[in-house]
């Protein structure tokens, strides 16, 4: 048992003497401080903070195809190029994660002043898609450095919940993960009904503005947990305590130990759940760059087109909150197989709905599509702390978020050229039979090291902090 005197920290909490165990596996825990005794208040706040920052940021992504039209007229862009700036974004805002978790554990790099960096760099995302006219000058300003501070932010907001809240992470996670797609809803009827080539630069300039706030105020408060910390009240060898909490960790145990990167990539997970990432998040990415498009292309009118984005919007947000409260019943692995077979039946549904030309059917599948399409975010980021641990996260779920970065190539530049050849209904039913090939992939995901004789031996305890 490891215990110190009580003293101080810089936040004015009282540091409680803890004790460090160890399970069957070799995994350490380190129990006996609270939230309250480490950051001063409940950990409560870690959810609600970052769920309020990726409400600020989800206008990068699920707003933007709203504004393509305008934007095309305001810079003399063509349809392909407005599909590349968004492109180029998704590839820097995922590819971002593993480099920030590395500087993040390496003690480079601060929860804090991650959130700052993010925030600023965000807003010049914003400068440059309302003032550059040059398509290139548009993709650095907006794709390369708007993607890498939104990056910043969505990583940092995702580790930090994971991180403080290891024993009921999918309700948590998924709640957050939510406001990175229903936050964009006003934007998305701003964009459609107040927002033209007369005030585009004020409307920008006043979202990126908005973006520097929100995220800026958020992070003043952001602080990590120790390594190995768990809750004072779970008893992590025996998952005693609150029910729920014993429910969610019967169907999702913790880690057998704390995977390094270069482990985790060993035991061959990880890289199948960067596979399933990569073409789940492609499809995902295709529905949100063209739904509006192909609705206008069928005949439906401006309000469809609108409220199909949003009914997409706020159901993908709603949708990760749910499944993140299903997998804590169920177990991540089904309900992240079901998410995706979901989103795949959806992609047929469009289709058949634009054949019938029925706005209502097309709304419904449009409520599946933003279902789908966004609840395998928060299992993916409930997965990997679950399968390889809470202490080298950011770099692990930074490996497995990357693979959204090639996502975004074929989501939405190459997604343009398969429309360009196939039309709506041929990329349409490629995106369903992508959909389900992940979900065939997902099927073979399991939990490293339990039954493992070479992973029994305890790893030495952390110092006191």
């Amino acid at each position: 048992m490891t215990a110190d005197p009580i003293t101080t920290n810089e936040s004015g909490a009282a540091n409680r003497p803890y004790r460090e165990v160890t399970d069957a596996h070799g995994r350490v825990y380190r129990v006996g401080e609270t939230d309250r005794d480490i950051l001063g208040h409940s950990r409560k706040i870690m959810i609600y903070l970052p769920w309020i920052a990726m409400m600020a940021i989800s206008v990068f992504e699920y707003a933007y195809g709203s504004a393509e039209d305008t934007l095309s007229s305001a810079h003399g862009w063509t349809q392909s190029n407005t599909f590349w700036i968004l492109s180029i974004w998704v590839f820097f805002q995922a590819g971002i994660a593993f480099p920030a978790g590395w500087m993040r554990e390496k003690g480079i790099l601060t929860a804090r002043r991650a959130m700052y960096i993010g925030s600023v760099l965000c807003v010049i995302g914003f400068l440059a898609l309302s003032h550059l006219s040059n398509v290139w000058l548009a993709i650095i300003g907006f794709g390369v450095i708007g993607g890498v501070g939104a990056g910043l932010v969505y990583a940092t907001c995702i580790n930090m919940v994971g991180k403080w809240f290891p024993e009921r992470r999918g309700a948590r996670t998924g709640f957050v993960n939510g406001g990175f797609a229903y936050g964009s809803l006003p934007f998305i009827f701003i964009f459609n009904y107040a927002f033209d080539t007369g005030n585009y630069h004020r409307v920008l300039d006043l979202i990126g503005c908005y973006i520097l706030i929100v995220v800026f105020g958020c992070a003043f408060f952001f602080k990590d947990p120790p390594q190995n910390w768990w809750p004072a009240d779970i008893d992590p060898l025996t998952y005693g305590g609150n029910d729920k909490s014993a429910t969610s960790l019967a169907k999702n145990p913790p880690a057998v130990k704390q995977f390094t990167p270069k482990e985790a990539i060993r035991t061959g997970m990880l890289p199948l759940m960067w596979l399933s990432i990569v073409l789940t998040a492609g499809v995902s990415i295709f529905g949100i760059s063209f739904q509006v498009d192909f609705a206008k292309d069928v005949g439906f009118g401006p309000l469809v087109a609108a409220s199909s984005m949003g009914i997409m919007a706020v159901i993908n947000g709603i949708g990760r909150a749910v499944v993140g409260w299903l997998s804590d019943l169920w177990g991540r692995k089904l309900t992240l197989v079901f998410v995706i077979l979901v989103l795949g039946l959806a992609q047929f549904g469009v289709i058949w709905a634009g054949h019938l030309r029925s706005e209502w059917l097309f709304l419904f599948f449009a409520f599946l599509s933003g279902f789908g399409g966004g609840a395998f975010y928060p299992m993916f980021a409930a997965l990997t702390p679950d399968y390889f641990g809470e202490n080298f996260n950011a770099t692990n779920y930074g490996l497995v978020y990357s693979g959204k970065l090639v996502s975004g190539l074929f989501g939405g530049g190459l997604g343009s050229m398969v429309v360009a050849a196939w039309g709506y209904n041929g990329a349409y039913a490629l995106a369903g039979g992508v959909s389900m090939v992940a979900a065939a992939i997902a099927l073979l995901l399991r939990q490293p090291g339990r039954g493992d004789r070479e992973l029994t031996q305890a790893p030495q305890p952390q110092p006191a902090a």
